[in-house]
């Protein structure tokens, strides 16, 4: 059965506003159309060289795909939001072409640097470069003349409020090259990455919004062999580069429960299986070093969840499979 992260993420049913640096929650309505089938509806689509995808935007929506996207309220539309998502090296470029809405009247459109879900951030606070306040732009804020927006990482979104039927906005959507993906969401329940941070003081996140087995295949840290479960009296302490699991039922890793920490680099083969809705894996990296981590990861099966052996988390998430 799927768990209720699983219905916020695919149905996106909470998204967060915010003005003027302060924040609301705004509920939104079920959406018709699962969004994460409408993904998969746009990543089969075939365009030809040089054609540009067009279509309606829905209240609320999720899109893979470059093109341009156009919102005509029918009716007063007070709680939308759109959801997008590139592949792990793509970052969003958000282009306003139109927008004809009220802001005096109450009318909003934001652009978030990232996805929020029920009050969560992707990525989180302690992951981003920006402060929580830098990552909305507001259309209409007197002082912002901005016109084209670009997110950080693979994700973005659109949040927007308006009353007056027949008012609205057209936006493009493009794909930029990412040489060094740091925050991702996977798109896809399997994969397989590496993430590199070269001589930079970030922590990068990699989501997967799934029951996963996990596959860790190479690491370099910089400085030999190690994996630990996460206990109260073990971990990657005093070391400035490590890797961690993370697993929980939001969107936020910095909510997340630790189940394991990777503080040396090694050559082989870590394998887990972790059974909560949404697994992350995160990097910290003090600067010092050129780290990286080289993983793979599937959906984890009943069989394969009831199969608790060697290099698995047993004490938490199972229960909920």
């Amino acid at each position: 059965m799927p768990s209720a992260f699983q219905f916020q993420c695919h149905f996106v049913l909470i998204v967060l506003a915010a003005s003027k640096g302060e924040t609301r929650y705004l509920e939104v309505r079920d959406a018709e159309d699962e969004p994460f089938l409408l993904l998969s509806e746009d990543l089969k689509r075939e365009l030809s060289a040089g054609q540009i995808y067009r279509r309606s935007l829905r209240c609320i929506d999720m899109l893979s795909i470059e093109g341009q996207f156009t919102f005509t309220a029918d009716q007063p539309q007070l709680h939308c939001a759109a959801f997008f998502i590139g592949e792990p090296e793509e970052l969003i470029m958000i282009d306003y072409d139109f927008v004809n809405i009220d802001c005096e009247g109450g009318d909003f459109l934001k652009v978030f640097d990232g996805w929020i879900l029920k009050g969560e951030k992707f990525p989180s606070s302690l992951d981003h470069p920006l402060p929580t306040s830098q990552r909305y732009v507001d259309f209409c804020e007197s002082s912002n003349t901005q016109r084209s927006i670009r997110s950080s990482q693979n994700v973005a979104m659109i949040f927007f409020r308006i009353h007056q039927p027949g008012n609205g906005f057209t936006i493009t959507i493009k794909k930029n090259t990412n040489l060094f993906p740091c925050n991702v969401i996977s798109q896809t329940p399997s994969g397989r990455f590496t993430m590199v941070i070269p001589h930079q003081h970030r922590n990068c996140s990699f989501s997967i919004i799934y029951p996963v087995v996990i596959k860790i295949s190479d690491l370099i840290l910089g400085h030999l062999n190690g994996l630990f479960l996460k206990k109260p009296s073990v971990g990657c302490g005093g070391v400035g580069d490590f890797v961690e699991l993370l697993g929980g039922t939001g969107l936020d890793p910095s909510k997340m429960f630790p189940l394991a920490d990777l503080c040396h680099s090694f050559h082989g083969s870590a394998q887990m299986k972790i059974g909560c809705d949404n697994t992350v894996l995160r990097m910290v990296s003090s600067g010092k070093h050129v780290n990286r981590v080289t993983f793979e990861y599937h959906q984890l099966n009943l069989q394969e969840a009831e199969d608790r052996k060697e290099n698995t988390i047993e004490e938490f998430c199972f229960p909920s499979i």
